[in-house]
Parts: C-alpha cells; sequence; structure tokens
C-alpha cells in the first residue's frame, strides 16, 4: 500500500464525458486554462467570451469538444441573450470572467464597471442559467475580497460615485462574489434544489487582468510579480477545477494551500467575516436583483396528476 504525497492536478479530474459546462471569460488566462482541462477530461465546453473572434483562435488550441458563443457581461441585454439561447441540461458554470483595478468606467447598463462586471452580469447569467444548471455553479473570487482597509458592499454607494478608487472597486466586487455564492446556496437548499454554489480563488495568477491595472505602478510591480512570485494560469485554474469537479458542500471556498494562499495545491480555505454575513448576502442580493431586473427561478409548483 502506497501513500500519495503529490497534490491535486487535472490528472485527479473525474472523467467528464457526456457534461457540458460553460466557461466565461474563457479566451485567454484562468478561463482558457479551465476548458482545456475540463475538455481534455471529456466535458463539451462553452466559451462564454465578449470577442467571438478571440474566443475561436483560443478553441482552435483545445483539445476536446469545445465551442464558442458572444457573452458581454457589461452588457445585460448580452446577457440575457445568451442564456434565452440555451437549450437543453448545463452540468457546470464557471463564473471566471472578470475586471481588475480598471480606471473608473460603466457598463452599458450604467453600473460600475468592476462591480457590474464581475458581480451583477454574473449574478444575472447565474439566475437566467438556473433552470438549466442540473449539478454546480463556481464562482471566482479573489483574496483581494479581504484587502487591507476591511473591504465592504458600499450600499449606499454601489457605484462608489465620487469615491471610486480601482483597488477599492475590486475588492468590493470580489466580496460580492462570494456574498452572492453564499445566498445563492441558501437558496437553492431551501428550494430543495440540488444544485451546489461554490467559490474560488486562484492566488497570485499571471494573467492579463493584471496589465489593464489603472496605476503605472501597480502594473509595473505586477509585471515583475508575474515572472519572479506568481503560478501560471494552470496552476492558478486549480482551485476553480477543483471547486467544479470535487464532492464538496455547497458555498465551499477553494484556493492554494501556500503561504498566504497566493499559491500550491487547491484546499479549502476561510473567508472574512465581511464575507460570511448572511444578513449582507441577502441585502446584496435584493440590491442585485433590483438593478438588473432579473429573480432566483423558484420551482414551478407541483401540479396534480
Amino acid at each position: 500500500m502506497t501513500t500519495r504525497t503529490s497534490k491535486w492536478n487535472t490528472t485527479d479530474i473525474p472523467d467528464q464525458t457526456g457534461r457540458t459546462a460553460v466557461v466565461t471569460g474563457a479566451n485567454s488566462g484562468l478561463g482558457i486554462a479551465t476548458v482545456e482541462a475540463l475538455a481534455g477530461a471529456g466535458a463539451h465546453v462553452v466559451l462564454a467570451v465578449r470577442d467571438p473572434r478571440r474566443g475561436e483562435a483560443a478553441a482552435a488550441g483545445v483539445q476536446g469538444s469545445v465551442e464558442v458563443r458572444r457573452l458581454d457581461l457589461a452588457d445585460l441585454a448580452s446577457v440575457r441573450e445568451f442564456a434565452a439561447s440555451w437549450h437543453g441540461g448545463l452540468d457546470l458554470l464557471v463564473n471566471n470572467a472578470g475586471v481588475m483595478n480598471i480606471p473608473e468606467s460603466a457598463t452599458k447598463d450604467g453600473f460600475e464597471m468592476q462591480f457590474g462586471t464581475n458581480h451583477l452580469g454574473h449574478f444575472a447569467l447565474t439566475n437566467l442559467l438556473l433552470p438549466h444548471i442540473t449539478d454546480r455553479v463556481v464562482t471566482v473570487s479573489s483574496g483581494a475580497h479581504r484587502m487591507p482597509g476591511s473591504p465592504r458592499i458600499h450600499f449606499d454607494n454601489l457605484d462608489l460615485s465620487g469615491e471610486y478608487a480601482p483597488m477599492k472597486a475590486y475588492s468590493q466586487s470580489k466580496l460580492a462574489n462570494l456574498l452572492f455564492t453564499l445566498e445563492l446556496q441558501r437558496r437553492l437548499a431551501e428550494s430543495g434544489s440540488t444544485v451546489r454554489a461554490l467559490a474560488a480563488h486562484p492566488g497570485y495568477a499571471a494573467t492579463n487582468l493584471q496589465s489593464h491595472d489603472g496605476s503605472s505602478v501597480r502594473r509595473a510591480l505586477m509585471k515583475v510579480g508575474n515572472r519572479f512570485v506568481a503560478q501560471d494560469n494552470k496552476a492558478g485554474a486549480l482551485p476553480t477545477l477543483y471547486a467544479a469537479v470535487q464532492d464538496l458542500p455547497g458555498a465551499s471556498y477553494v484556493g492554494p494551500d501556500g503561504t498566504g494562499e497566493m499559491r500550491g495545491g487547491p484546499t479549502l480555505v476561510g473567508r472574512s467575516q465581511a464575507a460570511s454575513d448572511p444578513v449582507a448576502a441577502r441585502r446584496l442580493w435584493t440590491a442585485s436583483e433590483e438593478l438588473t431586473g432579473v429573480t432566483f427561478p423558484h420551482p414551478a409548483p407541483l401540479t396534480a396528476a
């Protein structure tokens, strides 16, 4: 009898043949690494991307069954169009796409771009697709949800108008991802659904997210960090993949097991007190429904035989 010492990796992914997955922001970084691993294990994977041409170029290098569909999370009309075009079952939704530390800007619907893309776009997409989802939803958050300064949801000013700072907005959006997962799992369990909501974060992974930082100083520091400190995108995707295929409890949060959760093999990790607040989670859900016009799809009542 031998004792296993190696850490969990893509070779440990169970056979995914017959399963269908959607991965947002799938044409580069963590997204394409997630697609490659799932497709390589036998799943049919839909790359949900803002630019189909770039998506097709990325998909061309993937071994396995994939397709590309347009999805702009910064445009609720695009989110609705994507969801309305979906037919049949969907085993797995990976809410991976995101923007990070960008200069102040707005989505097509007028929301602050980071909150609107990272949270509201995925909130709407998940709820619109939920009637099709049969297994789980995995949302990619970040260790930035606990950045210094006690990140919180600014319910009185979600767009941070007049007080915008790139990192402040990013931290709020990543905290929102965790509160969304918490409340989604509560609602799923309450409705009797077997679908699970989980979250993951990659640690410090070198992706193109850092290149769009609103600060030239941070861009320079991240360029150095990406080269000498960060994991590559394949290692960074492991927590997402672990959350996507392992038998974990709903509302689980997965990240790297190394120092500071910056790198390492995937494992269950903790979250901040603010990210564990059920009252804030419900309040955020209500606000998100009001802003997007999308609500949780309660199961239809049973009819008499």
